[in-house]
């Protein structure tokens, strides 16, 4: 009787340990669960503003091109490109620096539970120059996708003077020297002397030659060729000018018809209404424009996007000011360019970024206007500056600063 009491204890109390243990290791599987569910939602133990707090961060993603470059928050170094950080939220001062370029910086807005990019192009101190031609060239023309360029030379014999095209997007089997293809000669006519224009869709040329080689009369012949033919005959539409001008202009017009009503009626009709339209980014998804009205730009997206681009944007648009619109994130930013009334800006490949040519200076930007940079003051011609289709290199046209020779087409490498 003793030992029957004895032993109904001792189970009871062993039962209790057991309970006491299994409900120990659900409680620790529950608290490990709730941290990992916690921490994978941006919480952490930490400081902030000096203070121990276990609170929701953001994540901060920080890339750059080229890769390996360090990253400093409010003047910290923290880590290093293509990686995470996780932070607390407020606003941040970035910057990305690697040696041999210059550095790129964003005041970042972090926000609990948001994932906010850092993505930084990094262009050199130091861009290297490379040559294109070496015969000297008068007139340039970029055809309308910014890969193909037209250009002419004069110095040389009948045979290789003429029209030259060179394609960006091809590789070169040798040199960039090598890369050119000669669409016309001056055996037919003086196309050396040409005024050269492309058409709507890249794959023409209209060369406009004057009667005269000194006076320019109000009927040059006209001639339009093959913009990858070698050894043709090139075609004289001078009688038919108008007809084909007016046709390629309508099938522009059609394009860009198209291309607005694909962004239904309410976009469709601000750009109609208060956008001259400047240049659309290579993919479409920004507008740089320059306002033809003072208007305020409506809500077209809402509710808004999170974790967009942090730099404040203007919606109240001036007259003749310039800004770009983009189009997924419905922002719009203001370009502080003073008081430029034809501002030379183009895209650069990536969408991102803009070429802006001022004050005898090359530089690039970010779209939203941040981060301007000047990666060439060097002797250039303004109007003939081009990027490289893959974003590698701009091209320019210089003599560099020999007024004794004609200028030639050169490359400044920036990767």
């Amino acid at each position: 009787m003793l030992f029957s009491n004895w032993y109904n204890q001792e189970s009871k109390i062993s039962m209790r340990k057991q309970l006491a243990i299994t409900a120990g290791v659900l409680l620790f599987l529950t608290i490990a669960t709730l941290v990992v569910i916690f921490y994978g939602m941006g919480y952490r133990f930490g400081l902030d503003k000096g203070k121990p707090a276990f609170s929701g961060t953001g994540l901060l993603v920080a890339t750059s091109s080229p890769d390996g470059a360090e990253v400093l928050i409010n003047g910290h170094l923290t880590t290093a490109t293509n990686s995470t950080i996780n932070l607390f939220p407020g606003e941040y001062d970035v910057k990305i620096y690697k040696e041999g370029y210059f550095p790129w910086e964003k005041k970042m807005k972090i926000q609990k539970e948001v994932v906010a990019k850092a993505d930084a192009l990094l262009l050199p101190t130091t861009p290297a120059l490379e040559g294109i031609t070496s015969s000297g060239v008068e007139i340039v023309a970029i055809d309308p996708s910014f890969t193909k360029i037209a250009y002419t030379v004069a110095s040389q014999s009948a045979k290789k003077n003429g029209i030259y095209v060179l394609d960006m997007s091809a590789k070169p089997i040798l040199t960039l020297r090598s890369a050119s293809t000669q669409v016309a000669d001056d055996t037919i006519d003086k196309f050396s002397k040409a005024k050269l224009s492309w058409s709507p869709d890249g794959r023409e040329l209209l060369a406009e030659i004057p009667s005269s080689l000194t006076i320019e009369e109000e009927n040059p012949t006209t001639y339009i060729l093959s913009a990858s033919a070698l050894n043709q005959n090139p075609k004289d539409v001078t009688a038919t000018l108008q007809s084909l001008m007016s046709e390629w202009e309508k099938d522009k017009a059609e394009k860009e018809k198209s291309r607005i009503d694909s962004f239904g009626n309410k976009l469709s009709k601000v750009i109609r209404d208060d956008f001259r339209i400047l240049g659309w980014a290579p993919d479409d998804t920004k507008i740089l424009y320059q306002a033809s009205r003072s208007a305020d730009l409506p809500i077209i997206v809402n509710p808004r996007l999170i974790g967009t681009n942090p730099t404040a944007e203007e919606r109240n648009i001036k007259t003749d000011q310039i800004y770009v619109y983009d189009i997924k994130e419905d922002k719009n930013y203001k370009l502080e360019l003073g008081n430029t009334q034809n501002p030379a800006l183009t895209w650069y490949p990536d969408s991102k970024h803009l070429i802006y040519v001022n004050d005898k200076k090359v530089n690039i930007m970010d779209y939203d206007g941040t981060n301007l940079t000047t990666i060439y003051a060097g002797p250039f011609i303004d109007s003939y500056v081009f990027p490289w289709p893959n974003g590698s290199k701009v091209v320019i046209l210089t003599n560099l600063g020999n007024q004794g020779i004609p200028p030639n087409l050169y490359t400044i490498g920036l990767k």
